[in-house]
């Protein structure tokens, strides 16, 4: 960057000449001292109309320090290239001052440093010199103590070296951010060209012999200052000054020699030294940024450790070089205040150096005798007392705050938190207008504190409280998101309702209902509905209105979060990607909170998650339609979610056991309660243990799992025949597959509780024998479901009935004789016992003992099966149906339960081989016969309207089961056959996930004696003809109709939607297969399908299944 020659230029290039001339005969290249004040006048009054005159109260002229700057640099880079005979040709290609350089005339160092003098700019020469190396600095340092002894030499010349001395502590880590396009960048670069020019350049640069030989002892810049201060000791002739020198000296010593690192001190210590030092300095009505900068650099200067270590010089030197100048000037009578009562700011700041370096030679031992007489001589100065600071602690905060001066957010920090300050308006205005200085976790905490402390005073101003609030909320809105988690997480450690925690004036809690109000209706309306698809753009902004109200209130926040949730629909998936944005109010509340109901049931020791209590309440407010129930469940399991976008905490905002120990442990210990949803509570319960958990320990150990345990047992008891009448306090599920869902979380609780157990069975071994011994009085069934948690440690136990009709090992199975189970109910056990789980009905099928070879065994197995097939099938649920299904089929085939498949519904057999569908053919037979005597009189009663209507979704699940096997076995997979499923009239349970089908019927084939010849028949490569499926599907209509005309209660609709499928794939199997019947079997089947469906009582099933038959028939014809 070259220097432009401008007219401001050529006003310093006629004064450097006028100077000249008034040298004369002489010139400025040997210009003494002494003739400064009278050669250097046109020069100091050119750099006045340059840099002009600075007011008071103004801000530094920046174009006036800019030309100090710069001609500083060039005069003294003037000097150093005459030292270095600079090459004219070279200089004005690579120095981008040579223009203005070159046309001054030659000087001497005695210009340049009564120039520095003159101007004030001492700290322009020190930042200058700190750019230098080091043995440099010390030469410099040592022209500049022979400039100032020599004559005329006066106190202003000690002045001026103090000066020096301390500028060169205050400059420090500002140099480390200079770009190379700074004047003091381009000096030190102009110095290290001059200097590498070549190895004579450099020698010349050097002083003479005389000098070099005394700056090569002198280059411990701390040995050159101490001894040019004590040889100038003489020259001092005011208290002031003496003052000055020795808290230089002292602060020079503490920082060099009894520090190694910065010495903090409170916020509050910095604010009363500031306040002292410009009180003592008389500036307090000229307050000024500059002034309270400058007096920080001091204060930073005297409590960091200097850049300049010492080389040589040691410590018991520089103690006896200070002891020895207060000891000259105490004799002199130098170190006595004038007037004590009015201190000035050198006598404070000495009395602060003393305190300092006294109280670290406490800790210095090696210089004891220096350090006892300093000590001595120290402590008998007479200087005045330390007054308190006066009274502008708030004024300098705010200038500190205001102009970003050093430790701001310090600062901040404490104005925020003074709440005798936040009366005035001065406070209220420095804070709004200053917004950006408090966006700090801390700061922002203790604004907090203080706008509580003001809302909750007695005579509080409202205005000027929601004003606060609002500023408040503006500096947290402006955080970052992790920023604004920490302070909702401090906020919470203050009280759950925030700024509310007491009562305050109505208007704000008014204004602040209309903000919340205001917040949840944007975030409904702008992306919270059931359709919305929520882009990132709209999360960021609904999660900044939720953390902004939610610092005011928390409480109030996840209120209105968790009424959205439950009560809007479909808003609580965006409801739960805000709070996984804010783990912050996650935190857990201990004990009782503000406005908590005293008979609150749920009250963990350990504390709870303020989500849960707000959950609490929200359910309490308003009773829930089962869709508000479902949005509830899907909320809670998107929040016990670990979020996904963490990859490095994968943590959820809601713990499962949390979600446990608050809403089903109170819920399912309290059964019997008509209040109380048993069923909601499980579904909560299976939600939180799908949750993917981490290693053992497993959480479901924090919930009391065995007495939950137990809990789910007793109800599994009670709800065993859901339809029969419920004892007294007795739960009613609603459904079977309230009963599914109930065995679903049993198994999963047990596994979970049985795998802990297994890694540690003695610490649980108490627990075990006591879950053991209370489910003695329970249902037989339910020690099966626990089989997870006992292990190896107990027998089966079964009914002594079954061990007559099954072969069990006696050392893993045991009868109990039980009053329901009499002669005769082996098979009724066994099929209990199949239908409980996989491993049982493989168990029960193998072991099961019957002579398959003798005809009278297998009729009378046959013909008790039948009946306990009766008793079983309306209690199974569809899993267990499932099992029961896969039971009979492995009977079927392998030749253990003889069905006869009797004609009744045909006039005569036509030629086909059925052998492929032997087993679908006498499933549906043996299922006929079944619901022939489920339906008779004898067992009329049994059941309720729903108990009916369960058997027929069963029996609907059972057909199209055989309607998928005989589908597999079309020798043609045409999509023309693959017709829409018509929906079942009762959907199973979401949240429990049906048993895997198998319509393999030889699941479990390798458990039999031996295979039977169907089983054979099935590995046979031929495909069944279509003539044969339309048999087999005619067939299943046909009983599908019998047992729709049976059943009581007009509870037929799943058998009639069933109906509909077999004659859609009828009709399809049809079109794909045109040769499968002739004109005539068409005309027969489609008379044949509308007489059997005459004999249905429900007009309206009849006239559907005659439109469909009609067209099924004409499509085929």
């Amino acid at each position: 960057m070259a220097l432009i020659m401008n007219k401001d230029s050529a006003i310093l290039q006629g004064a450097f000449l006028q100077a000249e001339k008034l040298c004369l005969p002489s010139s400025l290249s040997s210009l003494p001292k002494a003739d400064w004040s009278r050669v250097g006048r046109p020069i100091l009054l050119a750099l006045q109309e340059i840099c002009g005159r600075n007011e008071p109260d103004s801000q530094p002229n920046l174009q006036a320090l800019t030309w100090k700057k710069r001609i500083v640099c060039v005069v003294w880079l003037k000097l150093l290239s005459r030292e270095a005979k600079e090459d004219v040709e070279k200089a004005w290609r690579e120095n981008p001052f040579f223009s203005l350089q070159n046309s001054f005339p030659e000087v001497n160092h005695a210009v340049l440093l009564e120039l520095v003098k003159s101007t004030a700019a001492a700290p322009i020469f020190a930042r200058f010199l700190l750019h230098l190396p080091q043995d440099r600095i010390a030469m410099e340092l040592g022209r500049l103590t022979e400039h100032v002894r020599s004559d005329p030499a006066g106190e202003e010349d000690v002045r001026f070296f103090l000066e020096v001395w301390w500028e060169l502590w205050k400059v420090r880590e500002e140099l480390k951010s200079q770009t190379e396009e700074t004047i003091e960048a381009m000096f030190a670069n102009q110095f290290a060209r001059l200097s590498s020019d070549s190895p004579h350049t450099a020698k010349r640069l050097k002083l003479d012999s005389a000098e070099m030989t005394a700056s090569s002892v002198n280059t411990d810049i701390l040995h050159v200052l101490f001894n040019a201060l004590k040889d100038m000791m003489d020259m001092v002739a005011s208290t002031d000054v003496c003052f000055q020198s020795l808290s230089v000296s002292l602060d020079a010593l503490y920082t060099s020699f009894l520090i190694t690192q910065e010495v903090v001190l409170p916020i509050t210590e910095k604010l009363d030294i500031l306040c002292k030092t410009i009180g003592c300095r008389g500036e307090i009505e000229t307050l000024s940024a500059e002034l309270i900068r400058d007096a920080q650099k001091d204060l930073s200067a005297s409590l960091s450790p200097s850049r300049f270590q010492p080389s040589t010089m040691k410590l018991s030197e520089a103690l006896k070089i200070i002891t020895g100048l207060a000891q000259f000037w105490k004799d002199k009578g130098l170190l006595v205040v004038s007037d004590p009562s009015t201190p000035c700011f050198s006598a404070v700041r000495l009395q602060r150096s003393i305190q300092r370096v006294l109280t670290a030679l406490d800790e210095a031992p090696e210089a004891a005798a220096e350090t006892d007489a300093l000590r001595d001589l120290l402590k008998s100065l007479d200087l005045p007392a330390d007054e308190n600071a006066p009274d502008i602690q708030a004024q300098v905060t705010t200038v500190i705050i205001a102009h970003r001066l050093q430790d701001y957010h310090s600062f901040a920090e404490l104005f925020a938190g003074k709440a005798s300050w936040a009366h005035s308006e001065f406070w209220v205005h420095c804070l709004d207008e200053n917004q950006a200085a408090f966006r700090q976790h801390r700061t922002l905490l203790r604004l907090s504190s203080t706008l509580m402390s003001l809302l909750h005073a007695e005579n509080s101003d409202i205005s000027r409280c929601r004003k606060l609030m609002k500023t408040a909320a503006d500096i947290f809105s402006a955080l970052s998101l992790e920023d604004k988690n920490q302070t909702l997480a401090a906020m919470l450690g203050l009280s759950s309702k925030g700024f509310f925690k007491q009562p305050v004036p109505s208007a704000v809690t008014e204004g602040f209902q209309q903000e919340l109000n205001m917040a949840f209706n944007c975030i409904i309306q702008g992306g919270g509905g059931a359709s919305a698809a929520v882009s990132q753009g709209n999360l960021t902004t609904a999660v900044s209105l939720v953390a902004r109200v939610a610092f005011q209130n928390p409480e109030a926040a996840i209120k209105s979060c968790c009424h959205s949730a439950v009560f809007n629909k479909g808003a609580f998936s965006l409801m739960a990607k805000i709070l996984q944005q804010l783990p912050g109010l996650k935190a857990q509340l201990g004990g009782k909170n503000e406005g908590e109901p005293k008979d609150d049931k749920v009250n963990a020791a350990s504390g709870r998650n303020l989500l849960c209590r707000c959950l609490q309440d929200t359910i309490r407010s308003k009773s829930m339609s089962a869709s508000e129930k479902q949005q509830l469940l899907k909320f809670l399991g998107l929040l016990m979610t670990p979020d996904v976008m963490n990859e490095e905490k994968k943590e959820s905002f809601l713990l499962p056991q949390e979600v446990v120990n608050t809403f089903v442990l109170p819920n399912l210990s309290a059964v019997g309660d008509d209040k109380i949803d048993t069923e909601f509570s499980l579904q909560l319960l299976h939600a939180a243990l799908s949750v993917e958990a981490a290693t053992s320990p497993h959480w479901v150990l924090s919930c009391s799992p065995f007495p939950l345990l137990f809990v789910l047992a007793q109800l599994y008891n009670q709800a065993y025949r859901c339809w029969e009448e419920p004892a007294e306090r007795a739960v009613h599920l609603r459904s079977m597959d309230t009963k599914e869902l109930l065995v679903s979380v049993l198994t999963t609780l047990g596994q979970l509780v049985g795998a802990e157990i297994e890694a540690a069975p003695t610490s649980w071994s108490r627990a075990l024998f006591w879950l053991y011994n209370k489910t003695e009085e329970l249902d037989w069934t339910v020690r099966f479901h626990l089989r997870p948690v006992w292990g190896e440690h107990f027998k089966n136990e079964v009914p002594s009935s079954l061990l007559e009709v099954c072969d069990l090992p006696e050392q893993d199975w045991s009868g109990l004789d039980l009053p329901e189970y009499g002669q005769g109910t082996g098979l009724l056990a066994w099929m209990e016992c199949c239908s409980l789980s996989d491993s049982l009905r493989s168990t029960m099928l193998s072991c099961l003992s019957l002579d398959r070879h003798r005809p009278d065994h297998v009729s009378m197995f046959s013909k008790g099966l039948l009946v306990a097939l009766t008793q079983s099938l309306p209690w199974c649920s569809v899993s267990q149906w499932e099992r029961l299904l896969g039971v009979l089929r492995e009977l079927i085939t392998s030749a253990r339960l003889s069905v006869p498949f009797s004609l009744e519904y045909v006039d005569f057999l036509p030629l086909l081989d059925l052998r492929q569908f032997s087993c679908e053919l006498r499933l549906s037979v043996l299922l006929l016969r079944v619901l022939q005597l489920l339906c008779g009189s004898s067992c009329a009663d049994w059941l309720s309207s729903d108990g009916w209507a369960h058997v027929c979704r069963l029996y609907a699940h059972a057909v199209r089961d055989m309607m998928n096997c005989v589908k597999a076995k079309l020798p043609l997979h045409s999509s023309s056959l693959e017709c829409p499923k018509a929906p079942d009239s009762l959907e199973l349970n979401p949240s429990v996930k049906p048993a895997k089908r198998d319509h393999n019927p030889v699941e479990h084939a390798e458990d039999s004696p031996q295979e039977s010849e169907d089983a054979h028949m099935k590995d046979e490569p031929a495909a069944a003809p279509s003539q044969e499926v339309l048999f087999v599907l005619s067939q299943l209509f046909c009983h599908i109709q019998h047992i729709q005309v049976m059943m009581p209660g007009g509870q037929s609709e799943p058998l009639f939607l069933c109906s509909l499928e077999i004659l859609s794939h009828y009709e399809a199997v049809m079109a794909a297969f045109p040769d499968s019947c002739s004109h005539a079997e068409s005309d027969d089947a489609r008379h044949f399908f509308t007489t059997i469906t005459d004999n249905l009582s429900n007009q309206h099933m009849k006239a559907v299944l005659h439109q469909k038959i009609t067209q099924l028939v004409s499509s085929a014809a």
